[in-house]
């Protein structure tokens, strides 16, 4: 196998990463040399936030190395016959794509503790993995590491709010997520989503879809949603009652279950509706 020393560290072969990325290698302690591995020898990554992969982009990165070849190699750890893929999951399937038999590699003496948390990092920091598997990439990384949020926002170099908002999304029903990670409904949409009940959530989510709503006209379409509406229309009638007319009234409104009071010595009749139905029984009623 073709051996090419290294002169430079883990992180920087690697490529540009974020730094809180290279505050992690130093649990990696790499070979002295890139290898050819067999493709049939590599097993995936049980720890791959990423769940959806673009084939369009796996396309063109298959393309790309059929061209000009694989120009940065993938991240394994030896176990036992095979070799499992820490990082570089797109090009492994790129160059399973394009039929390739081995593919350039560096095999890392890892400990594996810390394989879960670097796996997760190397992914955030370096693909733009869509919201959904983003927040649960950051709840793994809670779960699995006891972080809060502002310990994972330092380790990730990125804002307490943007982590909290980004996990924020998992309140979200599953089929919203599902529309998400399609790209049919957009993050912008889905910070207004997440404040709502799940079954007003998907309500308003086939609404963002089917009407192609602007963030804008979502946010308005929410706030007419999440209004109070009147919980009761009331009539007053005002008019001179005997004991009589009071009487028979009184059990009138009772056998229709309307809700009424007498006040100021009976001359005034009080009656609440609750909505617009009601009141159209009610004037029906009075009216036969």
């Amino acid at each position: 196998m073709a051996k090419s020393a290294l002169g430079r560290g883990l992180s920087e072969l690697l490529g540009e990463v974020e730094q809180s990325y290279k505050n992690n290698m130093g649990d990696i302690r790499s070979s002295d040399a890139i290898i050819e591995l067999s493709i049939d020898q590599i097993i995936p990554n049980p720890y791959q936030p990423r769940k959806n992969f673009d084939m369009t982009s796996i396309q063109e990165l298959a393309d790309s190395i059929k061209e000009y070849g694989l120009l940065q190699p993938i991240l394994v750890y030896e176990d036992g016959n095979h070799y499992v893929l820490i990082a570089g999951e797109r090009r492994l399937r790129a160059s399973k794509l394009n039929g390739d038999e081995t593919i350039k590699a560096i095999v890392a003496d890892i400990n594996l503790d810390k394989l879960r948390e670097i796996a997760l990092i190397e992914n955030i920091q370096r693909e733009d993995l869509n919201p959904i598997d983003l927040a649960c990439a950051y709840d793994e990384l809670i779960v699995a590491h006891g972080f809060t949020h502002e310990e994972l926002a330092e380790r990730l170099q990125k804002s307490r709010v943007q982590i909290t908002n980004t996990l924020r999304l998992l309140n979200l029903s599953k089929s919203v997520q599902r529309l998400i990670i399609e790209g049919k409904i957009t993050q912008g949409h889905a910070k207004i989503l997440v404040a709502l009940e799940k079954k007003d959530q998907e309500k308003i989510a086939h609404s963002i879809v089917g009407q192609k709503l602007s963030v804008r006209e979502t946010e308005e379409l929410v706030r007419r949603t999440k209004k109070p509406q009147k919980s009761q229309e009331k009539i007053y009638i005002q008019t001179i009652l005997d004991e009589k007319n009071k009487e028979e009234i009184e059990t009138k409104l009772k056998q229709y279950k309307i809700n009424f009071s007498f006040k100021n010595n009976g001359t005034v009749l009080n009656i609440s509706l609750k909505d617009q139905e009601e009141i159209k029984h009610f004037l029906n009623l009075i009216t036969k």
